[in-house]
Formats: C-alpha cells, structure tokens, sequence
C-alpha cells in the first residue's frame, strides 16, 4: 500500500489524535492468522457462523425482481442438508428493495440497500439523502452508504462527517453501514482516520465497511485489521459498541475463517454474531456450503452441484 507523506491540516490533526499505523506490524500480525487452522466441530462452527454473517449481494445494471426473488430464496435456504443457517441480510440497488422486502418480510434475514449514489457517492447531498430516504420507505432494514472520498483526502472533514451524521438521520431505524471505500484511500493511517471519523458520529450497532466491491482493492486482512483495531480502541474510550463489515474480494470459506481469527483476537467473543460483524458477499456463501457438506460426508461435491453464485460483490 503506498506511503502519502504530504496530508491537508485537519487530517493530520486527526491522525496525531487517533495515533497512526504501524504497517509492518499489521502485516506480520495478519500473516499469523493466514497460518491458523480449525479443524473438526470449531470448523463446522466457523463455517456456519461464517454464513449466518452474509450479506448475499448483487449489484448488476442486469439485476431483475425474479433474479432477486433468487436470490432470496438462496438467503433462506442455502443449502439444507448441509445445515447452512440463513444469510444476515440480501443487498440489492434501492429500486430491487421493495422486491426483496416481499420475499423477506417476517423472516429474520435483513433487507440491506446501497444507497448515497453508490459506489462514487459524486451526487449532490440532497439527491443522496431523497434516495436513502426512498430506499427505506420501501422496507429497507439496513443502509450501506458511502464516503465522499475526495472530500476526505483533501481535509474537509468536517464536510465528510456532516454527510455521515446527514445520512444517519435519514435512515431513521434502518442500521447504517459506512463504507470508506479503503482501496481509495491511500494508507493505513488513512483508512484508520476515516473509521474514528465516521464511528464518531454513527450510532451504536451501525457499522463501518471496508469497500464497494467496484475498486481494484477490496477488502484484505490488513485493511480488515486496521478497522477492527480502530473499533476496539473506540469502544475503549467510549463503551460504544460499532461493527463492521469486510466486502470484497472474499470467496472462499479458508479466507472467511482467518477474518473470524481475526475477529475473536483482536474484539473478541462479543463481535462473534451478525449484528456486531458480516461479510459483504456472493460467491462466499457457496464455498461455505461446499465446506459443510465435505464436513458432513467427508467428500468435497463438485462445486456445480450448488447454486450458481450471484456476481456481485
């Protein structure tokens, strides 16, 4: 990740306030949860837990009622034999939400939507804010907005926060997700700012998130790491309880686990649910299910034998 040396004023006095990041650290940390390995019931423990914290995802100019109603059936029943649990939440674009809300309702399994002119998050305010707005009358239960970045990088953070506290209100009791899209953002220290500066004005059980999943860097174990030390020393000083949810570029059950690794060392038990910590999703959920069913029989089945991964995040 490179190093930016020259940063504007208030970001500066936002990171001598919040400490910066030791990257050789971090590194070498992460590559020790690379090594771990479950095995037997805390495997299959993992692997469901890994599960019930999806997001199932699509985001496509191409996505349809009937490929969300799909999709949601998949969210419910990923793989019954196996004793896959349902998925957290399904995420779709705000015009699929009333969609989603039809095949969901009364089951437990969230309706999340991305909003805020996602993923660019370039539109002016009052249209971002009409269309958080719109996505919740429509039976959103959760929102995933995104940071105006290049405010960020040019030290307008009270604008940034602003935005952030804007938003917060206009999901009403929708959850609010926070997305720094952190593969933008240029450093650790960077992205261990933008988690202080939006956890600071969020509400407890909101969350802050890694990506859109559209970057060329999405989530890792070293961006997942700095957030999720960011969390813990919030809570610290403050008691207040924010989660977090890693999206991008996580498409293996091997891959879920070392974030569950990650998770239980540096928060502990108390982030181990899906209220507290997800994984923004869709080929995750079958890898996971291919797992379970290798654990239940003791043979891997062809990966086609499962349903057909949604592309999305």
């Amino acid at each position: 990740m490179p190093v930016v040396t020259k940063k504007p004023g208030g970001l500066r006095r936002l990171l001598d306030e919040v400490g910066s990041v030791d990257q050789v650290g971090v590194e070498e940390r992460v590559a020790r949860y690379a090594t771990r390995s479950l095995k037997k019931n805390a495997k299959v423990f993992g692997l469901r837990l890994a599960a019930s914290m999806v997001d199932l995802t699509t985001l496509e100019g191409k996505d349809t009622p009937g490929k969300v109603a799909s999709l949601c059936r998949k969210a419910l029943h990923p793989h019954d034999e196996a004793g896959v649990p349902p998925t957290a939440a399904v995420c779709v674009y705000p015009s699929m939400v009333r969609h989603a809300r039809r095949h969901l309702a009364g089951s437990g399994v969230k309706v999340a939507s991305v909003a805020t002119a996602f993923p660019s998050g370039q539109s002016p305010l009052k249209l971002r804010l009409a269309e958080v707005r719109a996505a919740v009358a429509d039976g959103a239960d959760e929102i995933d907005m995104v940071i105006n970045r290049g405010a960020f990088l040019a030290g307008e953070l009270a604008r940034v926060q602003d935005e952030i506290a804007a938003v917060a209100e206009a999901c009403g009791a929708s959850v609010l997700k926070v997305i720094l899209e952190v593969g933008e953002l240029e450093s650790y220290d960077n992205i261990r700012a933008a988690s202080f500066l939006a956890m600071r004005v969020i509400r407890p059980g909101d969350f802050i998130k890694t990506s859109t999943g559209k970057t060329s860097s999405n989530a890792t174990l070293g961006n997942n790491q700095v957030m999720i030390e960011a969390i813990r020393d919030h809570f610290l000083a403050t008691g207040v309880a924010v989660s977090m949810k890693p999206a991008g570029g996580i498409r293996t059950a091997k891959q879920a686990l070392q974030f569950l690794i990650a998770v239980k060392e540096t928060l502990g038990d108390g982030w181990l649910n899906n209220q507290r910590y997800r994984f923004g999703a869709s080929a995750l959920l079958n890898d996971l299910a291919r797992q379970l069913e290798k654990e239940r029989t003791g043979a891997y089945q062809a990966p086609w034998t499962f349903s057909e991964a949604t592309e999305g995040y």
